[in-house]
């Protein structure tokens, strides 16, 4: 009575390598549900904020299903316009650079681009 239970993982602080966010590999995944979902997608004002939700919520579920335990997953997406200007987009976070990390991926056609960043924070 009273002992401490051994062997679960639940006094992990840090995650193995093969659950570890992995920059590269969550491009990737953005990329491919970009080029998917926005190859020849027209830009329409009226439908960009259900777009963004349905690209984030997507986008999340994949990462999900890659596999990263015990990660909190931030997904966020911005949609415009292509009229050939520029735009900048910055974002900053208290974390912890061994286990955290984001990637991000921009996706741009004839009429629209796309700005995705993906957020993973290692919960202790």
């Amino acid at each position: 009575m009273g002992e401490m239970e051994t062997g679960g993982n639940s006094y992990i602080i840090r995650p193995n390598f093969q659950h570890k966010f992995r920059t590269a590999t969550v491009k990737e995944c953005i990329k491919s549900v970009l080029k998917e979902e926005l190859n020849n997608k027209q830009y329409v004002a009226e439908e960009v904020p259900q777009l963004t939700r349905f690209l984030s919520e997507t986008i999340k579920d994949k990462l999900k299903e890659m596999g990263f335990d015990r990660y909190k997953m931030v997904v966020q997406a911005v949609i415009g316009e292509q009229r050939g200007e520029g735009v900048k987009m910055a974002a900053r976070c208290f974390w912890d650079a061994d286990t955290d990390n984001y990637a991000e991926y921009v996706f741009t056609n004839d009429y629209l681009f796309c700005v995705v960043a993906a957020f993973g924070c290692f919960y202790y």
